[in-house]
């Protein structure tokens, strides 16, 4: 694997963990919970929520589903999601 095989990890732009907290909070979800709820480790939906991971489409139409987000909130998530990392990334076995 050479140098240029490497992607860098992108953060999502301030606000979007906060919103995906907050979205989860309002449909009455524990963080654990929630992530044993949509198929998630409850540690990447806390780094979601933080802002420090920015989810792949695939996980970002799951939360988006599961949080009943708004089509405002909807916007922002799939404004930082991305198609070629997690369940999206190109390598990736089906």
């Amino acid at each position: 694997m050479g140098r240029d095989d490497f992607r860098v990890r992108r953060t999502p732009p301030a606000g979007v963990g906060p919103m995906l907290g907050t979205a989860r909070l309002r449909a009455g979800y524990r963080l654990r919970e929630f992530a044993r709820l949509v198929g998630l480790s409850h540690s990447y939906v806390f780094q979601l929520e933080a802002g420090t991971r920015c989810p792949s489409v695939t996980v970002a139409r799951l939360l988006a589903e599961a949080l009943a987000l708004t089509e405002g909130e909807r916007a922002v998530l799939f404004a930082a999601a991305v198609d070629d990392a997690g369940r999206d990334h190109p390598g990736r076995c089906a």
